[in-house]
């Protein structure tokens, strides 16, 4: 059987789209792949159909269980034999499930990459011919991308364990830096290298200055009227559940999914969704959702997300089936403050790591263990009512990663356990990589300032996200807010008068130690002629005028 042969028994096309072929030849021929397709290219056909093809199983790595279960779904719908293994089964259905897999039964099976944290599974697993290893999403392998996952970060060591097995990486978005980030991680061997051209024409990108909230909700209900399906992405928990009332209220249908709910609650809200029960899912941009459905018409970012390569790989689920839908982001500058502590957050300082150790070494049994959830263990550290939950959850994950520490599962509760893996070594002799612990915090900033720069910036919209993709001489897409914008002028400094005025302005942001004036508050107190606000005043009027 050809490719072209399955790709019609099995999946009802007579035709690759862009790259298809190309990928699913070098995945056949033995070759090592590291591919990265828009979202909408149709990534899983790449490592479906040569599953088909090849002897023995295809694992495909996944972190989204309700996405698994659609995949796996859609794939028995198809005839094609095919099962999952995560946190939703039993540890009983686990094994009868690797059981099978050991006997040949499945084709392919999606693995939820916590999985591989124990040497028990993987071992197991082991005992199945694997045919080739597919890692989905593994942007989410590089600490330099916008999604990091600890649990990605050790997929190496299962490989090796597996015997190296032929491995094929997928991803939506991965700057060149991330793409090396990911063949070094997963030790690739002589792989090939795809990346698709990541325009999307049929996306109209805007970014609406938003005065404030009511302004977005406003803007929103606009939305919601014309385009009526679609997905509005928030930066916290409390902001999706405020936005999905506010559209309850207006009679829209509509989920809220975030990482508050656990995963009977997400799967139900993601099952609705899907299943087209509602028109309007609004979900947390830190958390994702990967959600395979077509006709999404418009996606709504209501506050800037951390990276250009979370807004990109979220916008990319509108217009998944080549219609023309609208991306907009609702943008107010005061909404960097989020994104801000989420970056104080996963960049915790050192002193915070080493107070996390000593608090979990004055904790631990005589096995070297404890079971606490972290907002208890946060709260028993020496920085108590001062310590953020999310920067000790970080500081675990960094002990982790140098090996101090091991977390493990507690059958029947969502609390994880930690081990002191010496329980004997003390916080001020633990190695810790803290050059690179400062380049990461650097490079969070970075990101940042990227897509706060984007959100102000009167280039292309696409034109900017494509370069900074590293896509050799991209096109205007002609469909944006700034391409279809005939009125913005050339750039100006201002005159005489707004040039007075603005450092007023100013003068005042840096008494009150606001950002635009710390740089000159700290020294020799508030001075509206100091390089720092001239600075600040040449950036504020180098803004298009609709944001500024």
């Amino acid at each position: 059987m050809t490719p072209h042969d399955a790709l019609e028994k099995y999946f009802g096309f007579r035709e690759f789209l862009d790259a298809q072929e190309e990928v699913i030849d070098a995945i056949l021929a033995g070759q090592d792949v590291l591919c990265v397709m828009p979202t909408g290219g149709g990534k899983s056909l790449c490592y479906q159909l040569p599953a088909l093809m090849l002897e023995g199983v295809t694992v495909v790595v996944s972190p989204l269980i309700a996405l698994m279960k659609d995949q796996v779904d859609a794939l028995a719908r198809r005839g094609i034999d095919a099962t999952l293994i995560n946190s939703s089964l039993s540890l009983e259905e686990q094994r009868d499930r690797i059981g099978r897999l050991a006997s040949g039964e499945f084709k392919l099976v999606y693995i939820a990459p916590e999985r591989f944290r124990s040497p028990a599974f993987v071992s197991a697993l082991g005992r199945a011919t694997i045919s080739l290893f597919a890692v989905d999403e593994a942007h989410c392998i590089s600490q330099w991308g916008h999604d990091f996952r600890p649990d990605y970060f050790r997929l190496h060591e299962a490989l090796e364990r597996l015997g190296h097995p032929q491995v094929a990486a997928f991803t939506a978005t991965a700057t060149p830096e991330v793409r090396a980030d990911i063949l070094t991680r997963l030790q690739l061997e002589t792989p090939r290298e795809f990346v698709s051209g990541f325009a999307r024409p049929n996306l109209k990108i805007s970014v609406i200055a938003a005065s404030g909230e009511a302004h977005k909700y406003e803007r929103l209900r606009a939305l919601v009227g014309e385009h009526r399906t679609g997905i509005v992405y928030c930066a916290t928990r409390k902001r999706v559940e405020a936005v999905s009332a506010e559209l309850a209220a207006w009679g829209v249908k509509c989920i809220a999914y975030h990482g508050g709910l656990d995963d009977a609650e997400r799967e139900a809200a993601q099952n609705r969704f899907i299943r087209r029960e509602c028109d309007v899912a609004v979900a947390t941009n830190a958390f994702g959702m990967g959600i395979d459905r077509s006709d999404i018409r418009f996606v709504v970012h209501f506050e800037i997300p951390g990276s250009v390569e979370a807004y990109y790989q979220e916008a990319g689920r509108a217009g998944r089936d080549g219609e023309p839908a609208v991306c907009e982001l609702l943008f107010n500058h005061a909404d960097t403050r989020v994104q801000e502590f989420f970056i104080e957050g996963g960049n915790p300082p050192i002193e915070l790591i080493l107070d996390t150790y000593d608090t979990l070494q004055s904790l631990v049994d005589e096995r070297g263990e404890v079971v606490l959830s972290i907002k208890d263990l946060s709260d028993r550290m020496s920085g108590a009512g001062k310590t953020n939950d999310m920067a000790v959850g970080s500081a675990l994950s960094i002990l982790h990663r140098a090996g101090h520490i091991d977390r493990f599962d507690v059958p029947g509760a969502r609390t994880r356990g930690t081990r002191l893996e010496h329980p004997k070594l003390s916080s001020r002799e633990l190695k810790l990589d803290r050059a690179t612990l400062a380049e990461k915090e650097r490079r969070d900033r970075a990101k940042l300032k990227s897509i706060v720069d984007w959100a102000y910036s009167r280039d292309c919209r696409q034109l900017a996200i494509l370069r900074y993709f590293g896509e050799p001489d991209p096109a205007r897409c002609g469909n944006c807010d700034n391409c279809l914008n005939t009125t913005l002028g050339e750039r100006r400094l201002g005159t005489e008068i707004e040039w007075t005025v603005a450092r007023k302005a100013l003068s005042g942001v840096a008494r009150m130690s606001d950002r635009e004036g710390a740089e000159c508050a700290g020294a020799s107190g508030a001075d509206a002629s100091c390089n720092a606000c001239s600075a600040a005043v040449r950036r504020k009027f180098s803004r298009p005028n609709s944001i500024a």
